[in-house]
């Protein structure tokens, strides 16, 4: 690229006169010893007031290789073009309703080449800050760079545009608002884009916002800051982890705000450099922010580096250009845009990440409600809700089902003579030993203390008094091992099956009932409750 930027360099030479004489005063020669020779091809003006610019040939263009002077980035500059011997100028701008050329440079065709020694004379009327570079090109070149600049912009703006509907879309299905706020970030900047990069012209209903008018540009770029910054503040949460530098960006927010005042008033060039300061002093406030979440091991802080650290670098070499610090490489008419196409692509996949990540935190904080952590059983929430779904499933399709609702026997005394951690180990081993006994789809949960409710689909009473006598001779049928020592334990059970029109809560009443006849009767025992006695089945 250094190559390329030199070799033009060589062939050509860039004068600026500053004043604004009469044309017919420059063209007569009475100004040429007042020009004064620019380091480069960039003409970069931080007046309105119009100025002349001279180029002049150190080498032969002929007329055969159809030569076109390419003004590149020209944003809304206007220009009028002397060609040696042309009493009359040929006036260039973007807006030019008849443009045959892409919008990355006004052309200018020399048909009878330009000799070594040849001037072209221009008067440049600077509308914003950003140089613009000078360069003669054959006719295929400039019809090549127009095509890659046609694919190029094509591919930036639809990416963004695609990334804001999909934001949008997001947004209007989950109603998560991030993806609203960067849905906005987009549209903001996308639009930025178009009204300086001039597309907007071909789309009717956009065509407002390319005029001569430089505000409308920045006026976008502003609220592309603002809504970037507000995106990116709630995506670290800065008003939560890193409170004081929350406060500086609210501080440069105001700032913006009052520079989009103050734009609405004045088209001066130094309010774009005011905006540029902030704007890059938001961006160092938000990397920094970035940084410190990084070193805190904040996953969302990798992606916001990621993306936002190429935007940042390439908005330092645009604020560059604007200062004459260095020149304008053609390259950075693709990566400017390309840069906010694939900080938008990344932060959207880090917003998913993020919503991902909530996600699995959610699951998992449902995981701990469903599911006890001594015993493995649901709660009592959770079997409860799974009891109701069951009984109003089992009365629709005319099924049986019954429920099974057990405690162990003794078990204060086992917490009171050897305590509760192996009272608690008690509870697991025999919700262990119990729930291996039952089918896959059989309901198991803890419905308090050391009471178990198991429900049965598919089971009439008779069916359920037999997994009830499994459940309780797989507990008594040898001692629990604690910590060395061997420990008798027992269960008390309780079976009903659900009646016609019977309620979750009623089935649970006899169910209970059927246990406390068990415990009346001495426990370790089996009894189950019909629709008339409770019927004890074991003794």
């Amino acid at each position: 690229m250094l190559v390329a930027a030199a070799a033009p360099a060589q062939s050509l030479q860039l004068s600026r006169l500053d004043a604004d004489p009469l044309p017919v005063q420059v063209l007569a020669g009475d100004f040429d010893g007042r020009f004064v020779a620019v380091s480069d091809l960039s003409m970069r003006e931080l007046s309105r007031a119009p100025r002349w610019w001279r180029l002049t040939a150190k080498r032969d263009y002929p007329a055969g290789a159809q030569p076109q002077l390419v003004l590149r980035s020209p944003h809304l500059n206007k220009v009028e073009v002397w060609l040696p011997g042309s009493p009359l100028p040929l006036r260039r701008e973007l807006l030019d309703a008849d443009r045959s050329n892409s919008t990355r440079a006004l052309v200018v065709p020399l048909d009878h080449g330009l000799a070594a020694g040849e001037s072209l004379y221009l008067r440049v009327q600077s509308l914003t800050p950003l140089p613009m570079t000078a360069a003669i090109e054959p006719l295929a070149m400039v019809h090549r760079k127009d095509m890659a600049h046609v694919a190029w912009r094509t591919a930036v703006l639809t990416t963004m545009s695609v990334l804001a509907i999909l934001a949008f879309g997001f947004w209007a299905g989950i109603g998560e608002r991030s993806y609203l706020m960067l849905s906005l970030t987009l549209l903001a900047q996308l639009l930025y884009l178009v009204s300086y990069g001039g597309e907007a012209r071909s789309i009717p209903w956009l065509s407002i916002l390319v005029s001569d008018d430089p505000r409308v540009g920045r006026m976008f770029g502003l609220i592309a800051v603002l809504a970037s910054n507000a995106f990116l503040a709630y995506y670290l949460s800065l008003r939560q982890t890193q409170p004081a530098l929350m406060r500086v960006l609210t501080a440069c927010n105001v700032a913006i705000g009052l520079l989009m005042l103050v734009t609405l008033t004045t088209v001066a060039p130094l309010v774009a450099v005011a905006a540029n300061l902030v704007l890059l002093t938001g961006f160092g406030i938000v990397l920094t922010a970035g940084a410190i979440g990084a070193w805190r091991r904040q996953r969302e802080a990798y992606f916001l580096l990621l993306s936002w650290s190429p935007v940042f670098v390439l908005t330092a070499l645009r604020f560059a250009a604007v200062l004459g610090w260095w020149g304008n490489p053609e390259w950075m008419d693709y990566a400017f845009p390309v840069g906010f196409a694939l900080g938008g692509l990344v932060l959207m996949i880090g917003l998913s990440d993020k919503l991902q990540q909530l996600r699995r935190d959610r699951d998992q904080a449902s995981r701990q409600a469903t599911y006890d952590a001594l015993t493995g059983a649901m709660t009592r929430p959770a079997i409860e809700a799974r009891l109701k779904t069951a009984v109003e499933s089992a009365h629709k399709s005319r099924r049986p089902l019954s429920v099974v609702f057990f405690d162990v026997d003794h078990f204060k005394r086992i917490n009171d003579e050897h305590g509760h951690r192996v009272g608690d180990q008690t509870l697991r081993i025999i919700s262990l030993r119990t729930r291996n006994r039952l089918r896959t789809y059989d309901l198991f949960g803890r419905y308090g203390g050391d009471e178990i409710l198991v429900v049965l689909p598919d089971t009439q009473l008779r069916e359920a008094l037999g997994v009830a006598e499994n459940l309780r001779s797989s507990v008594n049928c040898r001692p629990l091992s604690i910590d060395g020592k061997l420990l008798a334990a027992s269960l008390s059970v309780g079976v009903a099956e659900l009646l016609h029109e019977e309620t979750a809560e009623h089935l649970l009443e006899r169910a209970d009932a059927a246990l406390y006849a068990s415990k009346s009767a001495g426990r370790d025992r089996v009894t189950g409750h019909n629709a008339t006695r409770v019927q004890e089945l074991v003794s």
